[in-house]
């Protein structure tokens, strides 16, 4: 397994993400997504494994304007918003490969080999 987590370090959810590993010995990279945020292709890659953007974004985060913006705007840009404002994401986002999730998600984890 190739876990890595996406959140921030004041996120319960990602908290809970990370103690979920470390309980069982499974090392993990923790990208913090306000500091590097997520790269085009890793981006594309959960965006796919989650079934799209709208699973993606966070209805709850603090900046109401660029959640409103990327909801609003053309689908050609939608992406590229987002990858400039990660905060509007649902965090933690864990990937294994071609295979990810977006918030707290340990029964889907349990199934990874």
């Amino acid at each position: 397994m190739n876990i890595q987590i996406f959140g921030t370090t004041k996120c319960n959810d990602t908290k809970k993400a990370m103690r979920y590993y470390k309980e069982r010995n499974i090392k993990y990279q923790f990208i913090d997504i306000r500091e590097k945020g997520l790269s085009k292709g890793e981006y594309n890659s959960v965006k796919q494994a989650v079934g799209g953007l709208e699973h993606m974004l966070d209805s709850n985060c603090k900046d109401k304007d660029a959640l409103a913006l990327i909801k609003y705007i053309v689908d050609e840009d939608k992406d590229e918003k987002v990858l400039e404002n990660p905060k509007v994401l649902k965090t933690p986002i864990v990937r294994n490969g071609k295979l990810a999730t977006v918030g707290y998600q340990p029964e889907v984890w349990k199934e990874w080999k």
